[in-house]
């Protein structure tokens, strides 16, 4: 998520797969209540990703760590 603070929904595309999919910034957003925290994307122009991606990205991190 980014650090903007908004009332409404965004419609976003996942930058990791082009998905299309709703950030909520206000705290119900779907990922808030995802079990794991991963940290903010860098600064490269990129912005959420979708649950999809984001579930991937952190069972490879999980995955990667227990290495």
């Amino acid at each position: 998520m980014t650090n903007r603070k908004e009332s409404t929904p965004r419609q976003l595309s996942c930058r990791r797969c082009g998905t299309g999919f709703t950030c909520d910034l206000s705290g119900e957003c779907w990922c808030a209540a995802e079990p794991f925290r991963l940290p903010m994307p860098a600064h490269d122009g990129g912005d959420c990703l979708c649950p999809d991606c984001l579930r991937a990205l952190a069972s490879q991190q999980t995955d990667t760590a227990a290495m």
